[in-house]
């Protein structure tokens, strides 16, 4: 590995925090020490989602809108929101630091503003030039055979679209009829109606609904036939007005004493925390559990690769009361859903954490 990569590797990762929730907004993210933030040349790109998720067995949830399919809420993008516990692993480990997102954004100044509008429009004259240039490529020499596969693929895909077309005809009636004579199913000609017929019937009809003649004489075209021009925007941390130097905190106290993070705050919160990184610790990835009914699932690996092994409740102290129907409930529910329930103990005193799992009798 390069010294640089290895010093993008040891950059702290920015968690952007907005209503106590921290968000990684950046795939490439752009950050620079705290001591480079007024030298906009010294800034790192690094693709933090994948960074988190590789280096540190991290996931988090993607919740944002891809920008082309945004009807849907299946495939979703940045940003990624991280778990509280996985916030404070990320900060004790140093591995990230907390900005105060709505403090970062300054108010721009209308020089800022244009250049801003002054960039963009450049930016889609670049693109706009480069797909045209990469179009006239194509349609040259060696973009000759691609255009010829083209217009066999359009024509067979037209010839498959009559075909269909005809089929959903003679489904519905439209076609003519295998028990109907051929002079009976050849079509009839019908007078087409006469401009005072027109009026009329537009008159009747505006007076009686307020809705237009059913033989309307003419076809409305739509007027959405000009392209348009999509542009994501970039991340904040290449906007002028953006400043994080004065709302970035490298430790959890530094950012609970501005307000800005208040987790861990209550034993049980504690109790979190210090399970997720006892189980952190020994190499295991954490999802949310709610769906199981536990705090966490717990995989012996990437979540894409490994189903979960475990799921994990958390009780605040080893002396917590646990009922047997809990006991009960919690081993046939990780039977049911293939897994072994695991109970972790939390000790505030001594900062441990004792594990029990349960599964029903003959499970596996």
């Amino acid at each position: 590995m390069s010294s640089s990569a290895r010093d993008d590797d040891e950059r702290p990762i920015p968690l952007r925090v907005a209503n106590q929730k921290a968000y990684v907004w950046d795939v490439e993210g752009a950050l620079h020490y705290l001591g480079f933030f007024e030298d906009k040349s010294n800034i790192a790109f690094k693709e933090d989602v994948a960074r988190i998720r590789s280096k540190y067995r991290l996931c988090g949830i993607l919740a944002g809108t891809l920008p082309h399919l945004s009807q849907q809420n299946v495939f979703l993008g940045i940003p990624l929101v991280l778990l509280p516990e996985e916030v404070v692993l990320l900060v004790e480990q140093g591995a990230a630091i907390l900005i105060d997102d709505p403090a970062a954004h300054k108010p721009p100044s209308p020089a800022q503003i244009a250049q801003w509008h002054t960039e963009q429009a450049e930016s889609m004259k670049t693109q706009l030039a480069g797909i045209e240039s990469k179009n006239a490529k194509e349609s040259q020499g060696g973009g000759r055979a691609l255009s010829e596969e083209a217009q066999r693929k359009r024509k067979e895909r037209e010839e498959r679209k009559r075909a269909a077309q005809a089929a959903k005809a003679l489904a519905e009636g439209e076609g003519e009829s295998v028990f109907t004579p051929a002079s009976e199913a050849s079509p009839v000609p019908v007078a087409s109606p006469s401009k005072t017929e027109v009026q009329e019937a537009s008159a009747a009809t505006s007076a009686n609904t307020k809705e237009p003649p059913s033989f309307f004489p003419f076809q409305q075209t739509s007027s959405s036939a000009t392209p348009h021009t999509i542009v994501v925007p970039a991340p904040s941390s290449s906007l002028s007005w953006y400043d994080p130097s004065s709302c970035s905190y490298s430790t959890i106290d530094a950012a609970r004493a501005a307000g800005v993070w208040s987790y861990p705050a209550t034993l049980e919160e504690r109790a979190r925390c210090g399970v997720f990184k006892s189980l952190w610790d020994q190499g295991y990835f954490m999802g949310i559990g709610i769906k199981f009914g536990g705090e966490y699932l717990v995989y012996p690996g990437d979540p894409l690769r490994y189903h979960s092994h475990f799921t994990a409740t958390v009780l605040e102290a080893p002396t917590t009361t646990l009922r047997p129907m809990e006991i009960v409930a919690h081993g046939r529910l990780g039977t049911a859903t293939k897994k072994a329930h695991l109970l972790c103990g939390w000790d505030d005193d001594k900062k441990e954490v004792s594990y029990l799992s349960i599964e029903w009798a003959g499970f596996g």
